[in-house]
This record gives C-alpha cells, structure tokens and sequence, in this order.
C-alpha cells in the first residue's frame, strides 16, 4: 500500500524548511546572486525560476484587496463612487501607492464632490500621467464619463 501523497508529514516539512531556508517576504539575491523570495523561491530568470499564472492572479487579487482596504481607511468616501471611477481609484493606488495618490489631493476632492471633469483634468495635468502616458489618459477618460474604455 502507497502512503499518501502527504503522508510524510506536510506541516513538519513546512517547519523544517522554514528553518533551513529562512523565510524573506521580499526579492533577494541567494548565496549564489540569483533572485529568490519566500522559502527559497528561486525567481531568477536567468537560473529558470519565476512563478505560475496560477501565483502570479494569487498575488494580483491580493493586491487589490489591500488596496481597496487603503482606500477605506483612507477615502471612506469611495464606495460611493459608481464601479468604474472606483476602479480607477484602485488602479491609480497600485500603480502610485495609497501615499502616492492621497498626494492628489484636489483631484480626489473634486472626485468627492462629484467634479469628474475636472478631476480627469486634474489626472492629466500631472508628472504621473507623463510618466504613465496612454495609462492616464484611459483613466482620467473613465473618470470623466463613467464609462469603461
């Protein structure tokens, strides 16, 4: 009779590797220089590591949901916007960091106070829409009408 696949005890492994490969919550360079993260996640392109499309929507969903989570604390106002300026909301704060965007201060008062126009304007008229391009010009466009584009 095979044991199962986790028959060899999967909690104490996780354990022991933990210890072993020590566990870092961010991109590192191994004793050899190549990217890792995690427990011994090998990232490094150039050594054939990197991660599935399966991890890659894990990451993502979790993204947004601590970003959404920045939004309440920070704009409570926000879930009162239809869901297409929300995700514009959402997606200017991955891209800039909830820091990054409550630095648009008169923009997000005009988005407050139902000023859509403006807002766009005040999107464009910014180093981040030079730096972003075509990005800031599709949000400040579904900020101005509500529409998604």
């Amino acid at each position: 009779m095979k044991n199962s696949p986790e028959g060899f005890g999967m909690e104490a492994l996780i354990d022991e590797l933990r210890r072993d490969e020590g566990e870092v919550l961010h991109a590192y360079p191994d004793h050899l220089g190549y990217l890792t993260l995690g427990v011994g996640r090998l990232i490094d392109k150039r050594k054939g590591g990197g991660i599935s499309a399966d991890e890659s929507a894990y990451l993502l969903r979790n993204d947004v949901a601590r970003f959404v989570a920045d939004l309440d604390r920070e704009l409570p106002w926000w879930r009162d916007l239809d869901p297409v300026r929300q995700r514009v909301l959402i997606n200017m704060a991955f891209n800039l960091g909830i820091k990054g965007l409550m630095g648009f201060r008169n923009t997000l008062r005009m988005v407050r106070e139902g000023d859509y126009a403006g807002a766009a304007e005040g999107m464009l008229n910014s180093l981040w829409a030079r730096q972003v391009k075509g990005r800031a010009v599709r949000l400040s466009e579904m900020m101005k009408t509500g529409k998604a584009s």
